[in-house]
């Protein structure tokens, strides 16, 4: 089964920690309302800012409950988590995507045969 949480998580090489539902990822799940509206203003934000450029515009489809690591940290319009309760997931570089590229590139390269030509010396008349 491909999801884009999944292929997320793949591209940026942090699987199956993150986009699997399995033992040992973290457990992040979003219970949606399709048919719910909601009114966009900056103080139902959470952000610093005090201004939205979307002021007023109405939405549709909203989320209720979020569950992150298995704990509800948003539901009811709250947001109920505690200041440094997040965790920095480490990103190593270089996932499979890249895999071959070195090769797929150098392969390229020497298909095209282009002569490169460099002059040596070229004098530059003053105006």
């Amino acid at each position: 089964m491909s999801s884009p949480e999944l292929m997320n998580a793949q591209i940026f090489n942090i699987y199956p920690r993150k986009g699997a539902i399995l033992p040992n990822s973290d457990a992040d799940i979003i219970i949606l309302n399709p048919n719910a509206t909601f009114q966009i203003t900056a103080k139902s934000h959470h952000s610093k800012m005090d201004t939205n450029v979307y002021e007023g515009w109405v939405g549709k489809g909203k989320v209720e409950v979020t569950i992150s690591r298995g704990k509800v940290v948003w539901e009811h319009d709250r947001l109920m988590i505690e200041q440094g309760s997040g965790k920095y997931i480490s990103m190593p570089p270089f996932g499979y995507l890249f895999d071959g590229i070195d090769k797929i590139d150098s392969t390229y390269l020497s298909s095209l045969k282009a002569p490169v030509y460099r002059e040596v010396n070229v004098e530059v008349n003053p105006v």
